[in-house]
């Protein structure tokens, strides 16, 4: 009798506990899968997603846009006359009130035209003076009737010539007075001298640019804005003036706090540029510390309305499509619901929108994988991330 083969009893052995493994998997892996899925049996699992709620607060409706400083008005001095440079009363960057005296010029000849209309007239005064006696006496004689009337008439014409030639002496001196006034270039307004371009012995003409003078204080900024703002533009003009912030920028591209000034809308150009699709503004600015400059670049913002009370949520949370603008909320089964949003203003991070409560829990991040009704977890409830969230948008608004 041969002795069994252990190799075959082996295999046997193997084979049977497998099949019993297999058997008994089989049957029980489909409960305990039904059993654990988080969505419920049969259910997909739920989406991880973070959520916020909504801040309600006044939202400023803002246009922004940038600008060029510049001056109200700019003169550039030319003398009235040919002439030489005999003094230069100011200098280069110098501060200078409207009147003050700036260069004057060379007036010896013009001097001498004057003194010479003062001379002509005493000259026809006096001669003014003999006729006017002469014809005082004619009318005695002829009212004695020992001179004709025709004399005394003739007397008479040469009373009113020399009148009249007196008359054209006081013109002749006040014609004389002006040329002797432009010698002496005054500052037709207040504002900044700029290069002198002109030295004492310079001779000088009509086309000779003396200096420039610009006007400081108030100045203006000079921006554009889109023609689809024209209307809120317009409608805030009516309800008074428009303030208008500017924000000068720094070598390093950072708002200056020193150029923060305040001011308003004092021009609206009556055209749009059909070209560019926008219109050209102006604002007004007080500037008295001089912390604006003709040719500075700067940031300007117009409030043009306040959205009193608005529903502020952040920007990520909304979704366009073809069906339209929506975002997804969270409601009390803890599945997702579409919401239909219009966004009402949108700055930075976040955006004023109508269609919301207030109350919701709006979901911003995972809503890619959502379709209406599915099932949602919140992730790091326990750290409270909606509270986070909902911070940040409010220093985004404010």
């Amino acid at each position: 009798m041969s002795k069994p083969n252990i190799g075959v009893i082996a295999a046997a052995l193997a084979i049977v506990g497998a099949t019993a493994w297999y058997l008994h998997g089989a049957s029980s892996t489909p409960a305990t899968a039904s059993a654990s899925a988080p969505g419920g049996k049969g259910g997909q699992p739920a989406t991880v997603v973070s959520v916020v709620k909504p801040l309600r607060q006044d939202v400023p409706v803002a246009l922004q846009s940038n600008g060029t400083v510049t001056p109200l008005s700019t003169v550039d001095l030319h003398p009235q006359t040919t002439s030489t440079i005999r003094t230069v009363h100011i200098k280069e960057g110098q501060f200078v009130k409207k009147g003050d005296l700036m260069f004057s010029l060379d007036d010896r000849s013009d001097m001498a035209n004057m003194d010479k209309a003062h001379a002509q007239i005493a000259r026809d005064k006096a001669a003014l003076a003999d006729v006017e006696r002469q014809y005082k006496r004619s009318q005695d004689l002829v009212a004695q009737k020992f001179l004709a009337q025709s004399a005394m008439d003739t007397l008479k014409s040469q009373v009113d010539a020399a009148q009249a030639l007196v008359q054209a002496d006081m013109a002749a001196l006040r014609s004389s007075g002006v040329s002797v006034s432009y010698n002496a270039i005054r500052a037709p307004m207040s504002g900044r001298v700029g290069a002198i371009n002109v030295y004492p012995g310079s001779l000088v003409q009509m086309t000779t640019s003396l200096t420039t003078i610009t006007q400081l204080d108030p100045i203006t900024v000079s921006f554009t804005l889109p023609e689809t703002a024209l209307g809120d533009l317009l409608a805030a003009q009516k309800r008074g003036k428009v303030a208008v912030q500017a924000n000068a920028t720094t070598s390093t591209g950072s708002d200056a706090a020193a150029g923060n000034v305040e001011g308003y809308i004092s021009f609206v150009d009556n055209t749009v540029d059909a070209q560019s699709g926008t219109i050209r503004v102006k604002a007004q600015f007080d500037n008295r510390d001089n912390s604006l400059w003709p040719g500075q670049y700067v940031n300007t913002r117009i409030t043009v309305q306040t959205l009193p009370g608005a529903v502020v949520i952040p920007q990520t949370a909304i979704i366009t499509n073809t069906r339209g603008t929506f975002v997804y909320v969270v409601d009390a089964d803890q599945s997702a619901r579409q919401v239909p949003v219009a966004r009402l203003h949108a700055w930075g991070l976040n955006a004023a929108v109508s269609g919301l409560s207030g109350d919701e829990k709006v979901i911003t991040d995972g809503k890619q994988n959502l379709r209406p009704g599915g099932k949602v977890k919140l992730a790091d409830a326990d750290k409270k991330g909606a509270s986070t969230t909902a911070g940040g948008a409010r220093d985004g608004a404010a």
